[in-house]
């Protein structure tokens, strides 16, 4: 078999959590142009998720657009409910969404941790419980969560969400040899410094920016779509033999933790 096949995706379809901007979509127009249709679901933001439908019907291939907040605690219920509403089945999970709040850790309140766990954490786990059964009867999935370099480099003003990788990647680990007997594939991808809207505001700071290349071997901050060729590796039959791994895009950065 020629090595450009294993990437072939036609007749797949990928839920992609934040798809809409930054990471989420430059994974979902990668998927789409391999041949996946997409669920791309967002939170906010209806333009940006209204454009990246655009782009990806552009490439010959379906789209279904989904807001649904993933704090919420009946998230994965109601996402269930709309890809069985629509006779979806979905092959490729992918976990991006995740919510980031900077502040001191004796600042932080029981709002703000609870927000980020339950997008972080909880949405991920449950939305697995929803999608999992039906790979494991089609004998054939992708899980790819996203976590962070934070998982090695814990930014002092993030440390719940630093928290809330870790404990995903725990995660993944547990469930990996758990899915492997199914042909169920389940990894986690960590972004390094990337350049996306989230942001886009601190890296504006000429010193700020200094300081981060700083850190990196390789010199610069990353863009959202250098983060695509491995997503598309671990959600294809080209990343089979993968699974349970954390696997870093981040210009080495994790290196000098």
């Amino acid at each position: 078999m020629e090595i450009k096949n294993l990437f072939n995706l036609k007749g797949k379809t990928a839920l992609v959590t934040g798809g809409s901007q930054g990471i989420g979509k430059a994974i979902s127009l990668a998927l789409a142009e391999y041949g996946a249709n997409l669920v791309i679901n967002y939170r906010s933001g209806k333009e940006l998720a209204l454009q990246t439908e655009k782009e990806i019907k552009a490439m010959g291939v379906n789209c279904h657009l989904l807001a649904c907040d993933l704090s919420e605690l009946n998230s994965a219920k109601t996402i269930s409910g709309f890809l069985k509403e629509n006779k979806l089945e979905v092959d490729i999970l992918v976990l991006n969404a995740s919510i980031q709040i900077r502040k001191p850790w004796n600042e932080i309140t029981p709002e703000e941790f609870e927000l980020q766990i339950n997008t972080n954490l909880r949405a991920s786990l449950f939305l697995i419980q929803e999608l999992y059964p039906l790979m494991q009867e089609k004998k054939w999935g992708r899980i790819l969560t996203v976590g962070s370099v934070q998982q090695v480099r814990p930014h002092q003003q993030m440390i719940v969400y630093a928290a809330s990788k870790n404990a995903q990647l725990s995660m993944v680990k547990s469930m990996a040899p758990q899915f492997a007997p199914y042909n169920v594939t389940i990894n986690n991808l960590a972004p390094g410094a990337i350049a996306t809207g989230r942001n886009e505001e601190v890296l504006a700071d000429k010193e700020y920016k200094a300081i981060v290349e700083s850190k990196i071997p390789v010199g610069y901050v990353g863009e959202a779509f250098d983060c695509a060729p491995t997503a598309l590796l671990l959600c294809s039959d080209a990343g089979k033999y993968i699974t349970g791994q954390d696997i870093f895009v981040d210009g080495g950065m994790g290196l000098n933790a």
